[in-house]
């Protein structure tokens, strides 16, 4: 059996606060912002950043997004066939080397695939929060997920050759 939500399990209204936070680095906002060849200087040129409003480095906003869409995915997204699209994306907040982000969702709504009968299409509203709780980003993200008939089929976890014991300890 795998973990995470299945379409079944997704109730319109439901608001889910996800566990894990992440305390931003400079080696995020620097990999993430080299690796996707991002040449705005407010993301990696300290002398550069501190000329401009805030006077420090400003974390990559695509790395915010990318982020707080990865620390949903166990709740929401874990048995995702596809991400099918992100909209609304607003940056009310910036986000500083050091900020600590958590992410929180509602479900907005859900239907049933009209081409996939094993799957069913949710839209959710996230939204990250900073240590301070300042939102620093929104979003809606519409996916197609699995039902919970296809979750066999998409196990990936080996079949126990004997089940575990508590001898075994």
């Amino acid at each position: 059996m795998t973990d995470g939500a299945f379409y079944e399990d997704f109730e319109v209204g439901h608001i889910y606060r996800h566990a894990l936070g992440k305390t931003v680095t400079e080696s995020d906002n620097n990999l993430f912002t080299m690796l996707t060849l991002n040449t705005q200087q407010s993301h990696f040129n300290i002398e550069y950043a501190r000329r401009l409003e805030f006077g420090q480095i400003l974390v990559n906003s695509t790395y915010t997004l990318a982020l707080i869409t990865g620390l949903t995915v166990s709740d929401i997204s874990q048995n995702v066939i596809a991400n099918l699209g992100w909209d609304a994306v607003q940056l009310p907040h910036p986000v500083f080397i050091g900020d600590t982000l958590w992410a929180e969702t509602i479900v907005l709504s859900k239907r049933e695939s009209q081409s996939r009968p094993n799957a069913g299409i949710v839209t959710v509203k996230t939204r990250g929060l900073n240590q301070h709780g300042k939102e620093v980003i929104t979003f809606k993200r519409t996916i197609l997920v699995h039902k919970r008939s296809a979750a066999e089929s998409i196990s990936a976890f080996p079949e126990p050759e004997r089940p575990i014991q508590t001898e075994d300890a």
